[in-house]
């Protein structure tokens, strides 16, 4: 779905009112001042403010124009989670395999789901090129590919890669099912059974998982929505414990939002050198990012090739193209020899045609719309919490993607929610999905890559059924007291 220009309007106005340059009670220029001031119609302008009355930030009154309603106080940023006591064996498989293993289904809203809207105009060029690779006489999608994947998709990647500072030549890369894969690649590339991870807390669920199945441990370090991981918890935690790797999502964090200033970066990057460990680095969200420029990679300030950078096109094409890439460094070889005794080569068919799309110059377009839309969605979404989810809640602020975190009251037990959830055909993220020792029980993922009618009734019920389960808490709290 394409954003209008009063939907544009009304995320300006609604991202001033919210910084406090209109006050409660203020009134607001007239329509037709409004659409003065920005140079558009009546119509559209009068469209805005609609928006915004339906969101509860503006009333109406007659003869009078608009006024700014008094905004209800949200809740800090979910405060840092606490370090853990030693590297632990991951679990929550049981909950992965759960939330994961489910076909998509037309009458279940999943808002759980890392998926990105994928019913959008600037993907059907893409659909093109698959039907293209698709018909091509040769039957190379059909051959096996190398190790490294299809040269003109490396060389695609490598001249996207300077946009986030890189200067990555198409044989530095190499190609993957997905980021998910490459992820794993890399710590076999790096660890060994029994080997240490340190990893941003809480974390990406895919990656917890991989750590698991390879016998290696978690350390879990204390992670802020507003900074991103705790430097000086990472630093006192590389001086205990004998951690081979850094796993970390530092731009547009997976599923607290953040994005690590290019000065923490680099910090992180000295904490590596000094202790001589890899750093994993997830960037599979990196281009969904609402700054400009594009914030740097580690991989970008690292000189060394000490940092494994990781990346697909699942979260911001579609995920069912099942097509990634690592940029290993120094342990190239190592990881060639992990894709190996993994998956072999990837599959061409894909590769081909999204080669063809980024050659053709859809993939720029296509990302513009995209980010503009999350943007939008994002102050969708903000405004069904702000009128219908708990005020206690404590809400994670994205700097691009399309994940929200939610705190809850420490009573609540997300798992119990998406069952109940579940009832009415929605779906959550429950919190404990991203520890690798199930801490986060009160906390949920939600996505709003997609955002219609239907969604926002199924955020509102979110909302409204975690202030009856806190209120039945709170009930049953007094009744034992």
């Amino acid at each position: 779905m394409s954003t209008h220009r009063y939907e544009r309007l009304a995320d300006h106005l609604r991202e001033r009112i919210r910084a406090g340059y209109y006050s409660a009670g203020e009134r607001l220029p007239s329509v037709r001042a409004l659409a003065e001031a920005h140079g558009v119609s009546l119509s559209t302008a009068q469209h805005a403010y609609h928006q915004l009355e339906d969101a509860r930030l503006i009333r109406s009154r007659p003869r009078s124009g608009y006024f700014v309603c008094a905004l209800r106080e949200r809740p800090a940023f979910p405060p840092p989670s606490k370090m853990a006591q030693r590297p632990v064996a991951v679990s929550q498989w049981e909950q992965v395999r759960e939330g994961t293993c489910v076909l998509p289904d037309t009458h279940m809203h999943n808002l759980g789901r890392g998926m990105p809207d994928i019913d959008t105009p600037t993907i059907k060029p893409l659909l093109r090129a698959l039907s293209r690779a698709g018909r091509r006489h040769d039957l190379i999608g059909l051959n096996y590919d190398t190790l490294h994947g299809r040269p003109e998709l490396r060389e695609q990647i490598a001249r996207l890669s300077v946009a986030h500072g890189c200067r990555l030549h198409p044989d530095e890369i190499v190609i993957t099912t997905g980021c998910h894969e490459a992820i794993s690649v890399a710590m076999r590339a790096v660890c060994e059974p029994g080997d240490i991870i340190a990893v941003d807390s809480p974390s990406f669920y895919g990656a917890l998982q991989s750590i698991n199945a390879y016998g290696m441990k978690a350390l879990e370090i204390p992670t802020c929505a507003r900074d991103g991981i705790s430097l000086e918890a990472l630093e006192l935690a590389l001086e205990q414990w004998p951690v081979r790797a850094i796993q970390i999502t530092p731009t547009c964090n997976n599923p607290l939002g953040y994005t690590f200033s290019e000065k923490r970066k680099r910090a992180l990057l000295a904490l590596a050198r000094r202790f001589d460990v890899a750093i994993i680095e997830d960037d599979v969200y990196g281009d969904l990012s609402w700054a400009f420029p594009r914030p740097p990679t580690i991989r970008s300030l690292d000189d060394e090739g000490r940092v494994l950078l990781c990346s697909s096109f699942s979260k911001t094409l579609a995920p069912g193209l099942r097509i990634g890439w690592i940029a290993p460094g120094r342990y190239r070889e190592r990881a060639l020899h992990m894709k190996y005794v993994g998956t072999g080569s990837t599959a061409t068919h894909a590769q081909l045609a999204i080669a063809e799309f980024i050659r053709e110059g859809y993939f720029d377009p296509h990302m513009r719309r995209m980010r503009q839309q999350y943007r939008h969605n994002l102050h969708a979404a903000l405004d069904v919490i702000d009128a219908h989810f708990p005020t206690s809640v404590r809400v994670s602020q994205p700097e691009g993607g399309y994940m929200l975190w939610i705190e809850c009251g420490a009573a609540l037990d997300s798992l119990a929610l998406n069952e109940r959830l579940m009832a009415e055909d929605i779906r959550i993220a429950p919190g404990v999905m991203f520890s690798a020792t199930g801490k986060y029980r009160h906390c949920l993922r939600l996505n709003y890559a997609v955002m219609n009618d239907a969604i926002r009734y199924a955020l509102k019920r979110v909302g409204e059924l975690i202030g009856e389960m806190e209120k039945a808490e709170a009930r049953e709290a007094m009744t034992a007291g």
